[in-house]
């Protein structure tokens, strides 16, 4: 089975087209056999993915550190449960067990996981796909601060970024298919459709 990371917030945020995308992204998930790989808590977001995943009769692999356990109310009735020891650790399986990855709004620690596994792809320590659904322009600020290091010529040649940028949750499931697709039939990056 093919799984995507889904990293985002552990709150719902103030619009509220950041759920319903949330929610919308596990059904579509589900409807396609697509598991689902993320920080393993019932909040926000996090919790709105996973719960829809799992009433689409879809997979789920919830990933938490011990010490979030309580804080962000770990999602029992998933279909696998790890429990980390850390948050390097949680880091490295959510990788482990993913086939790609897909940001939806979030705070900190949704930029940091998709800054982390994107500074991973940029030095070739991997080629899965990498999805930024920037629902409502929420990630606007970062794609606008990616060009600025791009025309700063730190982000230069040899070290282009592999993110693709969707605007639904819908874009989301079905770039990460063809994306894997065309993996599969190594086809070169760049017959690979828009990316920054």
């Amino acid at each position: 089975m093919r799984h995507l990371c889904v990293y985002c917030g552990s709150g719902p945020g103030r619009n509220p087209v950041y759920m319903a995308t949330a929610k919308a992204l596990g059904a579509a998930m589900a409807n396609l056999g697509i598991g689902l790989v993320y920080g393993g808590g019932s909040l926000g977001l996090m919790g709105e993915v996973a719960r829809s995943v799992i009433a689409g009769g879809g997979h789920v692999v919830g990933i938490i550190p011990e010490f979030l356990v309580n804080k962000e109310r770990m999602l029992t009735e998933v279909n696998e449960l790890i429990v980390t020891a850390s948050m390097h650790e949680r880091k490295m399986t959510m990788f482990e067990r993913a086939d790609g990855f897909a940001a939806l709004p979030g705070g900190l620690g949704t930029l940091e996981e998709l800054v982390e596994i994107s500074t991973w792809a940029q030095l070739d320590r991997h080629a899965k796909p990498i999805i930024i659904c920037d629902i409502d322009n929420y990630w606007a600020p970062l794609i606008t601060l990616i060009e600025h290091m791009r025309q700063e010529k730190f982000i230069r040649e040899g070290l282009e970024l592999k993110l693709e940028v969707v605007k639904s949750a819908e874009e989301v499931v079905s770039v990460f298919e063809d994306r894997l697709r065309k993996s599969t039939a190594k086809v070169p990056q760049e017959t690979i459709r828009k990316t920054l």
